[in-house]
């Protein structure tokens, strides 16, 4: 009896021992996971059993053929012991099921064997708590779940849908934010924590000159809010539009007080922004020119800018024998304040002195003193909207420059010589103009895609004299289309019109021809008149192989071919006596570079397609222009 005993002590152990080396672990299955049920093979059998049917067990929620689609061994084929554990290996690895499960291969009858696939599920998802989301909605993150739900727990799909779930963060911007913990319930509920990466504190270095708070005001993210990469990079272009910084960026570190939040640093690195300039240049109205200025772009540390310029310029080019061959004077005080009010406004206040040959006035001399201010107003509802409310002072003075020819110009047209008082007529106006603005441009030196549009209305009140009282309304649109990598393709409408005033002065009459208006024709050539409507299309090209140089000068270069179209209405006595055409059509080419702080400067050359008329040239004309074409 003892040795009986003791032989079933020891059969117990081994067979403890046996099951404990059965049981596979959660990585790999030994082979033992296949229970052999087949016989024995007789002595002239070649071991060779055919698949007559695969039945997979255990499965409630997984469908059977969903199972069976991922096994390599089918109905029909050769067994394979191999393949069938590596068939084990494939279906645990779908993350539906426990480590526990088996094959039973079973012989039948005909020579073939049914294969039997035991499987677990794991527990079903059945619902989701989400703790921690402030800024993406329950809804927004519950769209990645919801396939989740009702499906046995899946460690492969749940962490595709933690990746989704931080991807659609990250697309937002909030690049901090992460999912701090993951843990299921016993009834199955998946509790999912969202850590979104607030901001403990903003810090500011760099900046000498440049008072904090105007760096301040530039930064519209706050302390305490979820920190947004895409808010963040509107921050930092807001500064370095601000021409104070020749570079701006941010570093972002963990809070040492909460490591679930962040301490942002602006790093600034100031530039020189006081200034003398001396240039020169050549423009069609003007002539050769020099000029000299004074400036400061950032104005006591303060951002405000401050510039004072003055040119000297040799009279028009081109011998208009419309307009008196004089030296120009002119000179400009400007401020401006980037933020007046508030963040949304802004102030410009000129006041400037200009002394020339008059370019509306035949043979006339021209002086005005003014001094005006604009108000910018940025609209909440649609930031690329801006309104604009401007108001000046300007005294006009008009003198006689040759009076005898312009008797003889009166006598040629049969007209009374006593109607040049009424060319003459100067005055003192005070004049207000609310406008409105709109800019899509996805850049303001050589734009490719989006819109720029404007309209104003100008009203002029003759403080010398109110039956000089008038009011204007101008308009310009321009839709900008690209062309291959770097060229664009831009169609520009612009009108304007006398809303009222019959004794409006010639001086404030509207002009065509130039460079700034239609283009191949002297400043004026067209005509001048009480209303006017044009068009123009432009092609613009960089130079080929010229962009590939790497000199800053010659990347914003363009080649342009363009067609210019416009005419005048109610002409003027000037339009008469010149016998001007008051509508023309022209295309030509040019060149044209952007220049920061500048704006276009552009020497075109443009061929009349209408009759230019007996003061113009069918051979058309160069015109050379600094800034764009009026609106």
């Amino acid at each position: 009896m003892k040795n009986l005993s003791f032989l079933y002590k020891n059969f117990i152990t081994l067979f403890v021992v046996l099951i404990a080396l059965c049981l596979p672990c959660t990585q790999c299955f030994a082979e033992d996971d296949i229970q052999d049920e087949l016989a024995a093979p007789a002595e002239n059998d070649s071991s060779v059993q055919y698949i007559n049917d695969i039945e997979i067990l255990g499965s409630n929620i997984i469908k059977p053929e969903f199972i069976l689609s991922r096994m390599s061994l089918k109905k029909g084929e050769l067994y394979d012991k191999d393949k069938m554990q590596k068939d084990l290996k494939t279906i645990y690895k779908l993350g539906f099921f426990t480590e526990r499960m088996k094959a039973v291969p079973v012989k039948n009858s005909n020579g073939t064997i049914s294969l039997k696939i035991i499987v677990e599920e794991n527990i079903p998802i059945t619902d989701f708590t989400i703790e921690g989301n402030t800024v993406v909605s329950n809804e927004e993150i519950m769209q990645y779940l919801l396939p989740l739900k009702g499906k046995p727990q899946n460690i492969t799909a749940i962490n595709l849908a933690m990746e989704q779930i931080n991807q659609c963060y990250y697309n937002k911007g909030y690049i901090l934010s992460k999912i701090d913990s993951i843990y299921d319930d016993p009834d199955g509920t998946l509790n999912i924590s969202i850590t979104e990466g607030r901001i403990n504190k903003i810090m500011i270095s760099g900046n000498e000159k440049t008072k904090d708070f105007v760096v301040e005001r530039n930064i519209m993210t706050e302390v305490g809010s979820v920190y947004n990469e895409n808010q963040m990079k509107q921050d930092l272009v807001r500064l370095y539009s601000t021409q104070a910084f020749k570079d701006v960026n941010r570093n972002i570190e963990p809070s040492e007080e909460d490591p679930d939040k962040f301490d942002i640093t602006i790093e600034l690195k100031e530039q020189r922004t006081a200034s003398v300039s001396i240039g020169g240049g050549l423009d069609s109205a003007t002539g050769v020119f020099g000029s000299v200025g004074l400036s400061d772009n950032n104005f006591r540390g303060r951002n405000q800018r401050v510039s004072l310029t003055g040119m000297v310029g040799s009279g028009v080019l081109m011998s208009d024998s419309s307009i008196m061959n004089k030296v120009n004077y002119q000179g400009e005080l400007s401020f401006f304040e980037p933020h007046f009010l508030n963040a949304d406004n802004s102030l410009l206040g000129k006041l400037y002195y200009r002394d020339l040959g008059s370019y509306q006035i035949p043979l006339a001399m021209e002086r005005r003193i003014g001094l005006e201010g604009t108000i910018a107003h940025r609209l909440k509802t649609n930031p690329r909207m801006s309104s604009t409310l401007t108001a000046g002072l300007e005294y006009i003075d008009l003198r006689e420059g040759d009076y005898n020819k312009m008797a003889s110009l009166y006598r040629a047209h049969n007209l009374n010589i006593s109607d040049r008082a009424k060319e003459l007529q100067d005055g003192f106006f005070l004049k207000i103009a609310p406008g409105l603005s709109y800019d899509s441009r996805d850049s303001a030196v050589n734009p490719r895609h989006g819109a720029l549009a404007s309209i104003r209305y100008e009203e002029a009140f003759g403080l010398d004299g109110f039956g000089k009282t008038n009011g204007r309304l101008t308009g310009m649109a321009k839709r900008y289309y690209p062309v291959a990598k770097k060229s664009s393709f831009t169609l520009t409408g612009r009108g304007g019109l006398k809303i009222h005033g019959d004794n409006m002065p010639e001086i404030m009459a509207f002009r065509l021809g130039g460079p700034y208006t239609i283009r191949g024709y002297k400043v004026n050539g067209v005509g001048t008149g009480t209303s006017y409507i044009m068009g123009s299309a432009e092609l613009a090209t960089p130079i080929p192989f010229v962009d590939r140089l790497k000199v800053n000068f010659l990347q914003n270069l363009r080649l342009t071919f363009w067609v210019d179209a416009g005419a005048v209405f109610n002409p003027t006595i000037a339009s008469v006596l010149y016998d001007r055409p008051n509508h023309a059509i022209t295309a030509g080419v040019g060149l044209k570079i952007n220049m920061p702080g500048v704006g276009p400067l552009s020497v075109d050359y443009g061929l009349p397609l209408t009759n230019p008329g007996p003061q113009g040239n069918r051979n058309g004309y160069f015109t050379f222009g600094v800034g764009d074409m009026m609106y």
